[in-house]
């Protein structure tokens, strides 16, 4: 099967790499602690006048690269592969790009391989990608097509109120019995 797997909140940690980065350079502005996050849109959680101090966090250069992996997500992606799955790594792209790009690359190579490279498809719009399932943070995932897979929620604070998919635990603690009732389905 071919299971595309979202990077930033799935592979990633997005969340403790904003969360992070916002208290060490604004230690005394407010900030939202993940376990309160209630919007997939990071800056959707601050107040307007903090919105750009936030974007400059994750827009700045080395933040996507220096993400540390989400617990179990590099040994879920290699059993995958070994397993005899087709993984593919489905991004998007921030809307300025001039260092997520690149570093996305540079995040692969890091916790997987050069080879592992071959493997990312960077898509604004997912909906045009193939496969059969898409592992991914966002409650909703819209675009030009029907999506051709089956979304599967990767847990995460902002996106508990979706109960009609099936959901990918936190640290992919689960992901061997979700990848099979869908095999097997």
């Amino acid at each position: 099967m071919r299971i595309l797997v979202d990077q930033d909140g799935v592979l990633a940690n997005w969340e403790l790499g904003v969360l992070t980065g916002w208290r060490a350079k604004f230690p005394k502005e407010l900030f939202v602690p993940i376990s309160e996050r209630k919007n997939f849109y990071t800056r959707a959680d601050y107040p307007e006048h903090l919105r750009g101090q936030l974007e400059s966090i994750y827009h700045a250069p080395g933040f996507i690269l220096n993400l540390e992996p989400i617990p179990g997500s590099i040994s879920a992606l290699k059993s995958l592969v070994e397993s005899g799955h087709e993984v593919w790594i489905c991004t998007s792209p921030l809307s300025a790009f001039e260092n997520n790009v690149l570093e996305k690359y540079l995040w692969v190579e890091k916790h997987l391989s050069r080879d592992f490279t071959k493997r990312i498809i960077i898509a604004p719009d997912k909906t045009l990608v193939r496969g059969g399932v898409l592992i991914d943070d966002k409650p909703e995932i819209t675009g030009v097509f029907q999506p051709v897979w089956e979304h599967i929620i990767f847990d995460a604070p902002y996106n508990r109120g979706v109960k009609n998919k099936k959901r990918i635990a936190g640290d992919w603690s689960n992901w061997r019995e979700i990848i099979n009732s869908i095999t097997e389905a």
